[in-house]
């Protein structure tokens, strides 16, 4: 199978040029910007695309490619496309010029087609792309040829066909180039000459072919369920290739929706028949450790560590009885990389994450089938193995929980406040139909108080904030311009119907700059 690697410099579009690679049918993987020619070559990549990036080619400490780079890919004949910092970095190394301009380009631009070529073929002479930049090639290197440019930037495409080399100053991935698709079509067809043979039919198979010969006859694996999509699937994945050696984990850390206990309890006991399903009620623990913590990392820590804890001590119990237990599964997907771990010195690790190892004396391997998936890709295999669709659906759901949608400290009082408010919210929005066409929705409580009137009656409570986003994959998301009656009526009901809540505000920011989460 055709393979097209990403390097990574440490742009935020990284994962959103990957997939949208792979939606285009061509299997793509990120790989550090520093990767070595060797782990290179083991890849036998058909082309290659170096991201965008924060830094400027010409600092002192900013990202670069090895000299041997470019001699390799113009040797071995692999077509390389530049964006944004990447089509920088191609035309220093090749001994153009890169410098700071005082006119800035930011948003939607025109850029101008120069003569056909094949990255912009059957593409008009005008286009729309997306700027994002404050450096430009201001000298272009010898055999490059002008393939578009925009009033301020003289240089906003290039080209030279024999080196293979190809550079876009705009982002071709993001949705706000409306032809991205076809540029990035035309690399990997028209230049690359890729095949599209990456497709999901056939993964479930494989899946699990590969996991019966890892966890071989009679050893046993554990996983965690959470109730979300990555893990139910992981979870009916290992149980239809190991069925009941599969011993399945549901911890209640105290941070979860309204009724979740029940609903996952009753969606894998009795929809899906899953035999070894273990249910822990560890609220109180939970509760009693998070008590006074403010810090969002802090709360993300010390939910992972007592969740280890726990998952741990059910471990050790059930390792008595089933002494071949061998495996920890986990429902990490290929985006939770740059989460927990960035993909390359350059990328900034945003946050940390809720998939976390057991400690090291466990001595258990650990299976992550879908760590090759994006959420979309994973939730179609859900749908393949009949997962039910109030599952596939669901909206993505913080590891910490409830914890990290609770700004300051977290308590029962405050935690129940918010699952009222919450459900509310998602009830209407499943009413009006549009629940998902969403990416997340959901309510955040605000430890301000402010003064209402109810009836005949001064109130002073609490501040519930919505955040409803439309997204592809997390990497950026929009916030969702929902109907203003329909804000309205989750307002109104939020406020009559919540106890400690007198006021309703509603999110309006993008991602970037803001993140989905607010903690």
């Amino acid at each position: 199978m055709d393979v097209i690697i990403v390097l990574d410099f440490g742009g935020q579009y990284a994962h959103l040029i990957t997939r949208r690679i792979r939606d285009l049918g061509v299997y793509a993987e990120i790989l550090p910007y520093d990767v070595n020619l060797r782990m290179l070559e083991e890849n036998k990549p058909k082309a290659i695309i170096l991201s965008g990036g924060p830094g400027s080619v010409y600092e002192e400490n900013s990202p670069q490619l090895s000299e041997q780079f470019l001699e390799y890919t113009i040797k071995n004949k692999i077509p390389v496309l530049g964006i944004c910092y990447g089509h920088h970095l191609i035309m220093k190394l090749q001994g153009g010029k890169v410098e700071l301009k005082t006119k800035k380009e930011y948003g939607k631009t025109k850029i101008i087609i120069e003569e056909p070529n094949l990255l912009f073929d059957s593409l008009e002479k005008e286009q729309i792309v997306w700027m994002s930049h404050g450096d430009q090639i201001t000298e272009l290197a010898d055999g490059f040829k002008i393939y578009g440019k925009t009033k301020t930037c003289p240089v906003a495409a290039y080209g030279n066909q024999e080196k293979k080399l190809f550079g876009v100053q705009f982002h071709p991935e993001v949705s706000n180039t409306p032809k991205g698709d076809k540029i990035l079509e035309n690399f990997i067809y028209k230049i690359a000459q890729c095949k599209k043979e990456w497709k999901l039919e056939g993964w479930i198979d494989n899946s699990i072919n590969d996991i019966k010969k890892v966890v071989g006859p009679k050893k046993k694996v554990i996983l965690g369920i959470s109730g979300g999509v990555d893990s139910s699937v992981v979870a009916v994945l290992l149980n239809k290739a190991i069925g009941d050696r599969l011993h399945s984990i549901f911890v209640n850390n105290g941070v979860l929706r309204k009724n979740e206990e029940i609903e996952v309890q009753e969606t894998f006991k009795n929809k899906l028949k899953f035999k070894n399903f273990h249910y822990i009620d560890a609220e109180d623990l939970f509760l009693e450790r998070l008590k006074d913590i403010e810090d969002p990392e802090e709360k993300r820590r010390i939910i992972g560590h007592t969740f280890i804890e726990v998952f741990e001590n059910k471990t050790i119990e059930l390792e008595k009885v089933n002494s071949d237990i061998k495996f920890l599964a986990q429902g990490t997907i290929y985006p939770d990389r740059v989460e927990t771990s960035a993909t390359s010195k350059a990328s900034a690790k945003i946050k940390s994450h809720h998939n976390l190892t057991l400690p090291d004396d466990m001595m258990l391997e650990i299976l992550e089938p879908l760590k090759d998936l994006y959420k979309d890709e994973v939730r179609e295999i859900g749908k393949k193995l009949g997962i039910p669709q109030e599952i596939i659906s669901r909206h993505p759901f913080p590891g910490p929980g409830l914890a990290v949608r609770i700004i300051g400290p977290v308590d029962k009082i405050k935690l129940d406040i918010l699952r009222e408010a919450d459900e509310i919210l998602i009830e209407e929005i499943k009413k009006a139909g549009i629940y998902e066409n969403l990416w997340q929705a959901f309510c955040v409580f605000l430890p301000l108080k402010t003064v209402g009137v109810m009836g005949d009656f001064r109130t002073y409570e609490y501040i519930c904030a919505i955040r409803a986003v439309e997204s592809m994959d997390a990497m950026t998301a929009n916030f969702s311009k929902l109907d203003w009656a329909l804000l309205e009526k989750i307002g109104t009901r939020i406020i009559n119907e919540v106890k400690g809540i007198n006021r309703v505000v509603y999110d309006i920011s993008n991602k970037p700059p803001s993140t989905i989460e607010y903690e």
